[in-house]
């Protein structure tokens, strides 16, 4: 079975297309549709409950408020029974067609598929060109190249999804955390369709939003096991600039005569060593901190694909 998660704010006059879409899409696959209601303020809930009377494969989990996209995915992700989860945008931009697709993708082995709107209905100066932009400094700084972080449209691998906590705006990252983690990660082209109805809860605010939250997955990533080695290298550095600069200030006054107290050399020799000391006594503190986490969580610093029990048991399957 697929789990399909929709979360929806604002959009009633988009639900019921959305629903007849996906039906008529999905005749041929077994599926749940998990609409998360966001906090909206509208008849988005009335409209959803009155589908969930008629069909016993849609379900409704409506939020106390609007806590964001991403904190509606995870409560979609969380409920989901399906092995296959397809998360995807309510305002029919997304086309439930492309499903089957993704689907065929999984099958071939992969773990994450990623849609591409490589043809997109927006404004090209205010959403499509930022959207390159961004995906380019994402794909530079996470490794992993894909062209469209935005698209809602994905797949994936249910168990690839259950070592994941998301927040912030880190959604549109999961393939990125997937990869990081070993899993098998590609994209396919998927169509996009023009907003008939409703209004877009995006804009340009989200981008900075969306690269600092990068950021903040990446330091996790390279220094969450390890957090000494980024803070002791930037403290050795800091260390090693004061040292230059103290060989400096005796260069002056030995071979120049120049005294190096009329220079601003020792106050820079003094800031750059207690900067030093700083980041080393930082990456202690992180240091310890991280392995409380990881000993209060009781979780090993890695994560096993398989093991010879459950190649046992694909074969006796």
């Amino acid at each position: 079975m697929i789990s399909v998660i929709i979360p929806i704010f604002n959009e009633e006059e988009n639900i019921s297309n959305l629903y007849n879409s996906i039906i008529e899409a999905l005749t041929e696959i077994d599926f749940e549709v998990l609409f998360i209601n966001d906090g909206s303020s509208d008849n988005s809930e009335k409209e959803i409950l009155k589908i969930t009377l008629a069909d016993s494969r849609i379900k409704l989990i409506n939020l106390r408020r609007n806590y964001g996209q991403t904190a509606a995915m995870q409560a979609g992700f969380d409920k989901s029974k399906g092995t296959i989860v397809i998360p995807m945008d309510g305002d029919l931009q997304n086309d439930p067609k492309d499903i089957p697709k993704l689907i065929k993708k999984i099958n071939e082995g992969y773990d994450v598929v990623s849609g591409w709107r490589k043809i997109r209905s927006d404004k090209k100066l205010t959403r499509i060109l930022p959207s390159k932009i961004a995906n380019m400094i994402i794909s530079k700084i996470s490794g992993i190249h894909l062209h469209d972080y935005g698209c809602t449209l994905k797949a994936y691998r249910k168990e690839i999804l259950e070592d994941i906590k998301l927040y912030g705006e880190m959604h549109r990252f999961i393939p990125i955390y997937a990869s990081w983690e070993g899993a098998r990660v590609t994209e396919i082209p998927v169509n996009h369709h023009p907003r008939i109805a409703g209004k877009t809860k995006y804009g340009l605010s989200r981008i900075p939003k969306v690269i600092l939250d990068l950021l903040v997955i990446r330091f996790f990533d390279k220094s969450l096991d390890r957090p000494i080695h980024l803070f002791g290298q930037f403290g050795l550095l800091m260390f090693l600039i004061a040292f230059l600069l103290f060989f400096m200030a005796l260069f002056l006054k030995i071979f120049m005569n120049i005294s190096f107290i009329l220079t601003p050399l020792p106050l820079l020799v003094v800031f750059f060593s207690m900067s030093g000391l700083l980041c080393i006594f930082l990456g202690l503190v992180a240091e310890i901190q991280s392995r409380i986490y990881f000993e209060s969580k009781n979780r090993p610093p890695y994560l096993i694909k398989k093991n010879t029990d459950t190649y046992n048991d694909d074969k006796e399957n």
